[in-house]
């Protein structure tokens, strides 16, 4: 392929901007706001999972402390129920009998009342860790929140840049020759690089220096040669500081 010194030169001007353009997009896949919002992410998700087990530990007790509320209820009724019959006086057998279930009824209802007691205490600190887990999700949030914020500044800036390369880059390929924009194109889309300039002695592209034929072969090349690496395929571009 044949082109003019100069054009195969601005093809470096081109590459520039392709390689600010890559650099852009990496750069927009490797914030490192990216990487925190997805630690954060999980830590939420575990956090979530220790929350139900918490909340699950604290309606447990709530069901228990319930149910021995409805059983000290019934202890007092029964209570209240005898204590009323026995009252209301009787034959001596029968108020014998009320006084022992009566004194029954209340170990049974210290009984309960202490095991309540018990619940309730546990059910307290069960809420305590249930309510820090909560604060820890709240503050995790707030962390991700503002995360997700700085990503989204840092991508529209991104995009901003990637705007305007894109937007200069267009006049640069229009003013090169097709066939030639079309095989830099295709080199680039399968190396990144679809041009580089040979300076020293050495290709751009790959970094090996060239000696015997193959320095003879890029030496001897016309100045309006298209001339690839044979090591990594990619245009050459000679200058002065070429030194060949």
């Amino acid at each position: 392929m044949k082109a003019a010194p100069d054009a195969q030169r601005r093809l470096l001007d081109l590459q520039a901007v392709d390689t600010a353009l890559n650099q852009l997009a990496h750069r927009r896949k490797s914030l490192p706001e990216l990487s925190e919002i997805e630690t954060v992410s999980r830590e939420i998700s575990a956090l979530e999972d220790e929350r139900v087990r918490a909340q699950v530990a604290v309606d447990d007790l709530d069901r228990d402390i319930t149910r021995f509320e409805k059983d000290i209820d019934q202890v007092r009724t029964r209570k209240n129920r005898d204590q009323a019959r026995l009252n209301a006086g009787g034959a001596l057998r029968e108020i014998e009998g009320l006084q022992h279930e009566l004194a029954t009824l209340n170990r049974r209802q210290s009984e309960l009342e202490d095991a309540e007691l018990e619940l309730m205490e546990k059910r307290e600190s069960a809420e305590q860790t249930l309510n820090e887990i909560k604060k820890r999700i709240a503050r995790s949030i707030e962390r991700r929140a503002a995360a997700e914020a700085r990503r989204d500044e840092a991508t529209a800036e991104i995009t901003k840049e990637q705007e305007f390369k894109t937007q200069s880059r267009a006049p640069l390929a229009a003013d090169l020759p097709q066939d030639l924009v079309q095989l830099y194109d295709k080199i680039r889309a399968d190396t990144g690089l679809g041009a580089a300039l040979v300076r020293a002695g050495r290709c751009g592209g790959c970094r090996i220096e060239l000696y015997g034929a193959d320095l003879n072969r890029v030496k001897g090349a016309p100045a309006d040669e298209v001339v690839r690496c044979e090591e990594c395929r990619r245009i050459m571009i000679r200058t002065q500081e070429s030194g060949l």
